[in-house]
């Protein structure tokens, strides 16, 4: 039986697929999640997925040449590198400029990745850290919105406002969830000074704001809503995952847990306040909670390789998405979840052990 099993890094495929053949699937499995980006951003969309892909291409060639690989273009073949950069440009907003995606997608490969041994020896997922490295370096620009071009040809920059107007025009849903959020602390704050009048002011802002991003579940759920290129229509992202599964390139586990902990946590949060938060359906739709869900937290390379540990894994995401959602100073948890989930998958797979080959040996004496 030993002569039978190969030992080597991740990720390990339980049936006859090549790591390109997985890849390749999950490219297919985006499709259209980029074919929605190309409709609702137009240009912009499609020059972000070209630099990042290439971007990402040729950052991880010339760190074959500087590791003096003998064949530095072999390991392209595999589409990691690809895959890479449609995530990445799919995690990012429509306005950024070409140089600061060139310079996440460098980041994500060479520190994310090749610093590490590149493919199967990377601890975390490599687009989440560009991602998180360039909300680090260039905080501005990655959160800049701009209206959908369904809507608004010209795509100016989404409107932040109190009032409750066409929801295409105002902030990103999850911006919006946040804003309501902060103005109800203030309202709490502000009636414990006896500020009555501010504070009912504050609790009136944190309604509205409320009540735009619970409007939204419709525009989420197509697309025609501001926020990054892949993450604003949710129907896309599902069809993709449906395809993922179907083809059993990934299983159920993971992104079921990481939706049922995420929808579990926003009904208790929205039960308690329900005139100032943001529904749990409106979470799940929102931002990159889907992309996680089937694209990101199921990387075959970074998270856990028993069932168990997938629920374990699946649902730790959830929890912290949301967590830095509700309680976090930032509306967006995905890049944060994953990353801090990813340290802690050696942990799981060792709590989650399989059996050896041949069974649990029994000590006699």
């Amino acid at each position: 039986m030993l002569s039978k099993m190969t030992v080597s890094h991740s990720p390990h495929i339980s049936k006859p697929m090549s790591t390109r053949s997985v890849m390749v699937d999950v490219v297919i499995s985006l499709v259209p999640a980029m074919l929605a980006a190309a409709i609702f951003f137009r240009a912009r969309a499609v020059v972000l997925l070209v630099t990042c892909v290439i971007a990402c291409a040729l950052t991880e060639w010339l760190c074959n040449l500087a590791r003096k690989v003998p064949k530095p273009w072999e390991s392209l073949g595999d589409f990691s590198a690809v895959l890479t950069g449609i995530i990445l440009a799919l995690s990012l907003p429509p306005r950024l400029p070409v140089w600061t995606a060139v310079i996440g997608s460098a980041f994500a490969i060479a520190i994310g990745k090749m610093v590490f041994g590149g493919l199967g020896a990377n601890v975390f997922n490599p687009a989440m850290v560009g991602r998180t490295f360039l909300t680090a370096s260039f905080g501005a620009l990655m959160t800049t919105w701009t209206v959908p071009a369904t809507f608004d040809p010209a795509m100016p920059d989404v409107a932040f406002t109190d009032q409750i107007v066409d929801a295409r025009t105002t902030a990103t849903p999850l911006g919006k969830a946040k804003e309501a959020i902060k103005e109800r602390k203030k309202s709490v704050g502000l009636a414990a000074e006896n500020e009555t009048a501010a504070a009912q002011q504050a609790l009136a802002v944190s309604k509205a704001a409320a009540e735009t991003v619970n409007s939204q579940l419709t525009y989420t759920l197509t697309g025609e809503v501001a926020g990054c290129l892949g993450e604003t229509s949710a129907l896309a992202l599902i069809l993709g995952g449906i395809y993922l599964l179907i083809r059993k390139t990934i299983t159920f586990h993971t992104p079921a847990a990481v939706l049922v902990s995420a929808f579990l946590f926003g009904a208790v949060v929205y039960a308690f306040n329900p005139t100032t938060m943001a529904n749990p359906l409106t979470h799940l739709l929102s931002g990159g909670m889907l992309m996680c869900a089937f694209f990101i937290a199921t990387d075959p390379v970074t998270a856990p390789l028993t069932r168990r540990g997938m629920w374990i894994f699946g649902a730790g995401v959830g929890l912290l998405i949301m967590l830095i959602r509700v309680v976090g100073e930032y509306p967006e948890g995905v890049m944060f979840a994953i990353l801090l989930m990813n340290a802690v998958t050696p942990l799981i797979d060792r709590l989650c052990k399989r059996s050896p080959a041949g069974g649990v040996p029994h000590v006699q004496g």
